[in-house]
């Protein structure tokens, strides 16, 4: 069994020491999905909603949240990323799939980032879309895929 790195011999709390490590390029990617409507899925296609264009709302919030995934998650190191890029995609029914890939050359991974960014993408489609449809489900966040550090590589496998 692996042992948990944000507790001491004592069980207390701390943030990882990476003050040892070498920086590397990082990269990972997440994914989340939003269920709606069909016709609630339309007027976000059609940019119809009165709140405004729900799909780059969104993207702004999600790469505004990866920023700042070291205020929200205790243990979470500030990265200076060097890239986030959120895209979508849809089944033209019900569905947006969120795609978040977030860069770094540091010392610790990025995929907190990565899916803090879905995360938030998400819950932004649904703030902004919750007055015409209150039934979206958020689900299906998770990491897809990273690379860099010492543990290398990692793909989802469904």
């Amino acid at each position: 069994m692996t042992k948990l790195t944000h507790f001491d011999e004592s069980g207390g709390s701390k943030m990882v020491d990476v003050t040892e490590k070498e920086p590397t390029s990082r990269v990972a990617i997440a994914q989340a999905k939003v269920n709606m409507k069909p016709e609630t899925l339309r007027l976000i296609l059609d940019k119809k909603v009165a709140k405004g264009d729900v799909l780059e709302v969104a993207r702004v919030a999600g790469i505004m949240a990866a920023k700042r995934t070291w205020e929200l998650i205790p243990m979470c190191h500030p990265l200076n990323l060097t890239s986030v890029k959120i895209d979508y995609k849809n089944n033209g029914v019900n569905t947006i799939e969120i795609m978040a890939e977030a860069r770094v050359v540091a010392q610790t991974g990025v995929e907190m980032e990565a899916l803090t960014a879905v995360t938030v993408c998400a819950l932004t489609i649904y703030d902004m879309c919750k007055a015409v449809d209150r039934a979206m489900v958020i689900s299906d966040v998770h990491l897809i895929k990273k690379s860099g550090g010492k543990s290398g590589e990692f793909s989802f496998k469904s």
